[in-house]
């Protein structure tokens, strides 16, 4: 009976698809071609070292924000919720204006 080499049952694969922004998909191949690999083979390495270490393969970490950041990204999701009506200007310059005017008071308000 003559040897004849093992066959290994081949890989079952899915399918995996995800939304990115166009802008971004293109900037993320160019820079993948520059290492020799497309944005496929880019994500598959992603996903095999967070295999490997058993998690997001690299540190996540809060922002360490200033309390007035902090407060304005609030006042943000407040508008985009609808607890808050955002302001309306009617031109740049009435932004700018009134922006000014917030500025020279808190400055008068500090001396």
């Amino acid at each position: 009976m003559a040897n004849t080499p093992t066959q290994s049952k081949p890989i079952k694969t899915a399918n995996f698809s995800m939304r990115i922004e166009e802008d971004k998909k293109a900037s993320l191949e160019l820079l993948y071609a520059g290492l020799g690999m497309t944005l496929t083979e880019a994500v598959k390495v992603f996903f095999e070292k967070s295999l490997n270490v058993g998690g997001i393969p690299f540190d996540l970490r809060m922002e360490n924000y200033s309390r007035e950041t902090l407060e304005a990204m609030r006042e943000t999701l407040d508008i985009e919720a609808g607890r808050i009506l955002a302001k309306r200007y009617s031109s740049v310059d009435e932004l700018f204006a009134e922006n000014d005017a917030e500025i020279a008071a808190e400055e008068l308000a500090n001396a």
